[in-house]
């Protein structure tokens, strides 16, 4: 099954798992899994194979080859998968590095915002990144918002790691990056897929602006040229949340097949 011959993919998004609409996409994406050596012995029950049939708009193949790829970055970055634990990083999560937004877009996405200005190591980043994925197991769309001075290196990585992760990113807004950023990102870009290209937004200096054509005033913080709750607020919820989500997400982490995905977010 392709995503071309689905209908509705956001009323697909929104159904129960165990719908009669869906169980032909998650019986086919399980009987490509069983027959695949190298991930047979995942977690394939309905709640684990759903994240990635929704991460691909219910495409069974492209679902298929996210698991696949889901399962060997997990075997080939232990550092950063085999250990979830906020607490270890808390210093920089109490330095309001890291926030969700308490409302979503328009669109319906999550937003996240990384304040790269504050010193983080690429191992924390990403760390942070798969607690957000995890604990947000039923979310479908997310937007990212990066502020400061992103490497274009880093960026790359990150693009390795949104292929490996059963999550769609909407968008990526970056503002006050960097003068050098720009030059050396266009020697990235051709490399891109289109898709990607499309949803890459740089703001600049001038993002108070701009950023209010993406996202409602009303759920931005002042910093960013909205009205709602202030970044150090939003900042410390999320810390507050994470921290309170610790245990499961360690169990995750020590469970290669990606754990019992039963638990789904109250951060909404």
């Amino acid at each position: 099954m392709k995503s071309e011959e689905v209908d509705n993919i956001e009323e697909l998004n929104n159904l129960p798992v165990d719908s009669v609409r869906i169980a032909p996409y998650l019986s086919e994406l399980k009987q490509k899994a069983e027959a695949e050596r190298s991930i047979r012995h995942l977690d394939l029950s309905k709640t684990f194979l759903i994240r990635f049939l929704q991460a691909r708009d219910f495409d069974v193949a492209l679902a298929f080859k996210l698991l696949i790829n889901y399962h060997k970055w997990r075997q080939e970055c232990p550092e950063i998968t085999a250990d979830l634990r906020p607490s270890s990083i808390i210093g920089l999560l109490r330095n309001n590095y890291h926030g969700v937004l308490r409302s979503r877009d328009d669109a319906g996405s999550r937003v996240l915002i990384y304040r790269i200005g504050k010193y983080i190591h690429k191992k924390h980043f990403f760390l942070i990144y798969i607690c957000f994925c995890h604990i947000m197991a039923n979310i479908t769309n997310a937007q990212t918002l990066f502020s400061g001075q992103w490497n274009p290196k880093e960026f790359t990585a990150y693009e390795v790691f949104r292929d490996s992760f059963p999550l769609k990113v909407r968008g990526i807004h970056l503002i006050n990056e960097p003068i050098f950023f720009r030059p050396v990102f266009a020697m990235i870009r051709p490399f891109l897929p289109d898709k990607i290209k499309q949803r890459i937004h740089m703001h600049g200096c001038s993002y108070v602006r701009s950023l209010s054509s993406y996202f409602p005033k009303a759920i931005l913080p002042p910093i960013y040229g909205g009205t709602g709750p202030s970044i150090d607020e939003v900042c410390q919820e999320w810390t507050e949340f994470i921290m309170q989500s610790e245990d499961y997400l360690y169990r995750l982490s020590i469970h290669l097949g990606g754990g019992d995905a039963s638990q789904s977010s109250t951060y909404d």
